[in-house]
């Protein structure tokens, strides 16, 4: 399964090619809407949130209701585009030389975007020809793809959820419960703990007045894999490195941790290794492994062990400040403010929803990799199969 996208921030869509995905398999429109919705929400998000409704339309490979096994052609419309008619035009016309800079034009680059160095390595001058598609805008495309990944887990019987543990340097000190899962939904900052919540509130609403932005930690968990996706055989088939590299490509990342990875590195190996146990099954002549602890976060050795995943994301702060940095219009070359472009005060409860999608595209992949893809009757009678291997092995 592969997936490729394309379209610009102010363009007038996002384009998305899924390619891979099986036949049979229930989906409709607003399947992907709810996590599209979801991906909007949150404290801390800026106007733009208000103009976009982002919504899927389903322009190829499902009909009557399920996917057909032909690629998935997915559009999503930028309400916004209709604002940036002529400063997106892909036609040269009168009033455009065809040079640079153009109308609208970003020729102040901002620290911590991609703007400086995309606008050397491409060549342009004029750095809006990197925003567009540097912009995390791209990220509706990926939720939609996951919206879809996250169907077929949950026919395999995978549940996922996602929860903000620190924002602004504020932490919760909630543990995590699965049976929790409406409480995050209703958090405006997807936190369990209300107190640290309330604060964390209060730290977005002094930050937007200072005109400054937000990072912070946040923890994606899956339940229910079997053992055995991915593989310790090759390095670019191991499930935590697949799953590492594609949330580290999704912006404003800057750390990924599996399990209890950084606090794992100071301490003996006998307190951070999961002990095996097994436990018979007297009525049914049979049993099961299973371990008390989970500091490798459901993975060893590239695979997963059947433990529940745990990933933490350490997502920065977002690089468009109301109070800009000083930087060097690439023009003139002379000292300037960096430029200010409509944005969010912090994505952080947002960017968990995104992450969570990002994850069940791989753990997807890596389900029709061991259970093929054709269709998912296929899949499902496999899965079962393995699940009986796994119980008497």
């Amino acid at each position: 399964m592969r997936y490729l996208t394309a379209g610009e921030s102010h363009g007038p869509q996002l384009t998305t090619i899924l390619e891979g995905f099986p036949a049979q398999v229930p989906l409709a429109e607003s399947q992907v809407n709810a996590w599209l919705e979801k991906r909007q929400a949150g404290y801390g998000r800026g106007r733009r949130m208000q103009i976009e409704k982002d919504h899927v339309e389903f322009l190829s490979g499902v009909r009557a209701g399920r996917t057909t096994g032909a690629p998935i052609t997915l559009k999503i419309e930028n309400a916004d585009h209709r604002n940036w008619l002529e400063i997106m035009d892909v036609a040269r016309t009168e009033k455009d030389s065809g040079g640079e800079p153009r109308k609208k034009a970003l020729t102040a680059a901002r620290p911590g975007h991609a703007d400086l160095t995309g606008g050397i390595k491409y060549r342009h001058k004029d750095l809006r020809d990197v925003l567009e598609r540097a912009s995390a805008r791209e990220t509706a495309s990926r939720v939609a793809v996951g919206a879809i990944a996250l169907q077929l887990l949950e026919m395999c019987g995978v549940q996922g959820a996602n929860y903000v543990d620190r924002l602004g340097g504020i932490a919760s000190a909630a543990t995590f419960s699965w049976d929790r899962l409406e409480e995050i939904e209703a958090s405006p900052v997807r936190c369990l703990d209300s107190t640290a919540a309330a604060q964390m509130v209060s730290r977005i609403d002094r930050a937007k007045t200072d005109g400054d932005t937000l990072g912070g930690v946040l923890e994606v968990r899956f339940r229910g894999l079997v053992p055995g996706l991915g593989s310790y055989s090759h390095w670019d088939r191991k499930l935590d490195g697949r799953i590492a590299g594609a949330i580290m490509a999704t912006q404003a990342v800057k750390g990924v941790e599996i399990g209890r990875g950084f606090d794992n590195a100071d301490i003996a190996g006998s307190s951070v290794h999961d002990a095996v146990y097994y436990r018979s099954e007297a009525s049914r002549d049979t049993g099961h492994y299973e371990r008390t602890t989970n500091g490798a976060g459901g993975l060893e050795a590239g695979m997963t062990n059947g433990e529940e995943l745990i990933v933490r994301v350490a997502l920065k702060p977002i690089a468009t400040l109301m109070t800009p940095l000083p930087t060097v219009d690439v023009v003139t070359h002379e000292a300037a403010d960096a430029a200010r472009e409509r944005s969010d005060t912090t994505a952080v409860p947002a960017a968990g929803v995104i992450f969570q999608c990002v994850i069940a595209t791989v753990l997807c992949e890596a389900y029709l990799e061991k259970f093929g893809c054709d269709t998912l009757p296929e899949i499902l009678e496999r899965l079962e199969g393995y699940r009986d291997f796994v119980k008497s092995y």
